[in-house]
């Protein structure tokens, strides 16, 4: 489980064996968590799934993973293998 960037507490990373999922990104600070969707081709994201997330950790979370969204692809797919995009 790879960490990719580690911003303002929030620890975003990818799991190795999700090959079967589209391009997405898990983040995680103190006991929030959540996994967005990368809507590559749209320049956009999609919450995917929440937990104990409040909405300011939501926007929060929404405008690191915008401010670093070539950056996040790009690893995804260094780490998966161009695969899902």
């Amino acid at each position: 489980m790879p960490t990719i960037l580690l911003i303002r507490g929030w620890r975003l990373f990818f799991y190795t064996n999700e090959r079967n999922e589209p391009p997405h990104i898990h983040a995680r600070k103190g006991d929030a968590e959540c996994k967005f969707w990368l809507l590559v081709n749209e320049f956009d994201i999609a919450e995917a799934q929440a937990y104990n997330m409040s909405p300011a950790d939501t926007r929060q979370i929404r405008k690191i993973i915008f401010e670093h969204f070539d950056y996040i692809v790009g690893e995804y797919q260094a780490v998966h293998g161009g695969q899902n995009e």
